[in-house]
């Protein structure tokens, strides 16, 4: 066939594919995307704020623009529930990239209202006396300086703080935003990496005790590519298994109601690619979580990073992570149910007596807190492991009440300081209660939350994910967590020991007076402890409206 003939042939086969084949163009609701849309767009602007806004007047504006934005997306996602989008109009957005349903609105609350808490505590500068006339903060002078060189002595000595830490925590809100809402698997991988990244730079920036804040962030950073890389191998056998990343098809092919095709035909054959690939997904979201034996991390990492950084990710984390781990198993995968539950009943005895029981021999204030979060992992597991509605509305009330407890512990720690900054070995705690009995009674306010002592949250929540997983049938998960709770209880007691029946040394560390910021924070934690624990009722019920996932 001569070229000129050729010609018109293929261009009349181009116009073809292009009549019956039109690229859809993307419909996006902003409107139901706006607590997302907020965060980044104010992530953005702290970004110019570093590159353009004098340095003796950055501090006030990041404070200032994260605060208000955190808010302004906390009254957007109070406005979508208000309009019926957490209930009856529940529905996917962002064609079939992100879910706006019940459990996505309260956990993205939770979040923000943990991110607004978490800004007082980074901007927190009245704790470690003054350097060369300047008021400092717990962020190292200059992150990009070698600890103990000239450069970094040179910043400390001009008073500059890091304060691109505000725009850092912003797009790890963000990302956080997006994980529990994730309605496909390539957005919750996008999302795993907008989130965790920011937190691999935050927690190497401590200005005291650089080197093992460094170290920290190294091995947060090793280990979550490693998690990172399981997510997304199991994400390509997922695809390979049913040839969608989205929730609702895969669903569908697992099910057998999808219509079948010659290449559905072929993988679904074969279980095992869904099986290893289920496997490899769930192992890099029970790294985000701190389960056993995914936990090496969190003690290493928890005391090395800097205290407010400690505060946000032992709490905002754990939200965003069980978030997505719930969406997994119960939108794409209930029926799997007898595969994946064995395994999470493994994990979950593991985690909670393993947490309890290493925590015992800890002497450090911030590794005893690692290990409790760990205990507590295995807690909420309990719940998740339920499979019914009330394990879904129990794990939303827990996550809720535990993240407040979590940051108003962390917020104490910063407040006990000696010469070398915080003093977090637990012998320096002895005798605190006689020397400052308000911090000490605080202090011991959250660990009793922490041991699930009736009154306190802790009581309230332990109560909801063991009566979920004794209804779900998961009653000898109830036994061993009844067991790890008393073998907790023990060290959190000895801690409240040590602090009010103690003598005080007369070297012992100082309790340094807090600027409103800190207070806040403080008294948010306590107050929230105390209201989930003498009246969880209301609570209860809004987590159980916001309990339904759309699909």
């Amino acid at each position: 066939m001569s070229a000129s003939a050729t010609g018109p042939a293929v261009h009349s086969l181009w116009t073809a594919a292009a009549s019956t084949d039109k690229f859809p163009s993307p419909h996006i609701e902003y409107a139901q995307l706006s607590p997302v849309l907020i965060i980044f767009g104010v992530a953005a602007l702290g970004v110019l704020v570093e590159a353009f806004v004098p340095r003796r007047t950055r501090y006030a504006a990041q404070v200032a623009l994260a605060a208000v934005g955190l808010a302004a997306s906390f009254a957007a996602v109070v406005a979508l529930a208000e309009k019926g989008y957490g209930t009856t109009k529940a529905h996917i957005a962002a064609m079939g990239a992100v879910a706006v349903d019940g459990p996505a609105l309260f956990l993205q609350g939770t979040i923000l209202l943990v991110g607004l808490v978490a800004v007082f505590t980074f901007a927190e500068r009245r704790l470690d006396p003054r350097a060369h006339g300047n008021r400092v903060d717990s962020f190292a002078a200059q992150a990009s300086a070698v600890p103990g060189s000239d450069q970094e002595k040179a910043a400390v000595r001009a008073g500059f703080t890091s304060t691109e830490v505000f725009p850092l925590l912003m797009f790890a809100v963000g990302g956080m935003l997006v994980f529990p809402a994730a309605n496909d698997l390539l957005t919750l991988f996008v999302a795993l990496e907008v989130f965790s990244l920011p937190l691999y730079i935050l927690c190497a920036l401590a200005r005291r005790n650089r080197l093992m804040s460094q170290e920290a962030a190294v091995k947060y950073f090793l280990l979550g590519a490693f998690s990172s890389a399981f997510l997304l191998f199991g994400i390509a056998l997922l695809y390979g298994y049913s040839g969608t990343v989205t929730y609702g098809g895969i669903s569908s092919v697992v099910d057998g109601t999808a219509p079948m095709t010659a290449a559905l035909a072929d993988t679904t054959g074969n279980d095992a690619l869904l099986l290893i690939g289920l496997a490899m997904v769930a192992m890099g979201l029970l790294f985000k979580v701190g389960a056993v034996p995914f936990h090496m991390w969190t003690p290493d990492v928890y005391q090395g990073a800097p205290t407010p950084v400690t505060g946000f990710m032992a709490s905002a984390t754990k939200v965003a992570a069980f978030g997505a781990l719930l969406r997994l198993l119960y939108v794409v995968l209930p029926g799997m149910r007898w595969d994946w539950r064995p395994v999470m009943w493994g994990v979950a005895i593991l985690t909670m007596l393993a947490g309890a029981v290493i925590a015992v021999t800890q002497t450090d204030v911030k590794r005893l807190l690692a290990y409790s979060s760990i205990a507590h992992a295995g807690f909420i597991l309990a719940g998740v492991i339920a499979t019914t509605p009330s394990g879904i509305s129990s794990v939303l009330f827990y996550l809720a009440a535990y993240s407040f407890v979590t940051l108003g512990a962390f917020a104490v720690v910063t407040l006990v300081r000696d010469a070398g900054g915080e003093a977090t070995h637990l012998s320096r705690w002895a005798g605190l209660g006689r020397r400052s009995p308000l911090v000490a009674a605080v202090f011991a306010v959250f660990l009793l939350a922490f041991a699930g002592i009736p009154l306190t949250s802790g009581f309230a929540g332990k109560f909801a994910v063991f009566k979920a997983a004794s209804e779900g049938g998961a009653m000898p998960l109830v036994v061993v967590g009844v067991i790890s709770s008393a073998i907790a209880a023990f060290f959190y007691i000895r801690v409240i020991v040590l602090m009010f029946f103690s003598e005080p040394k007369p070297d012992g560390p100082t309790v340094a007076v807090p600027s409103p910021l800190t207070s806040t924070a403080i008294a948010v934690g306590v107050a929230v402890t105390l209201v989930l624990g003498l009246a969880p009722q209301y609570f209860l019920d809004l987590a159980d409206k916001a309990g339904v996932f759309v699909r």
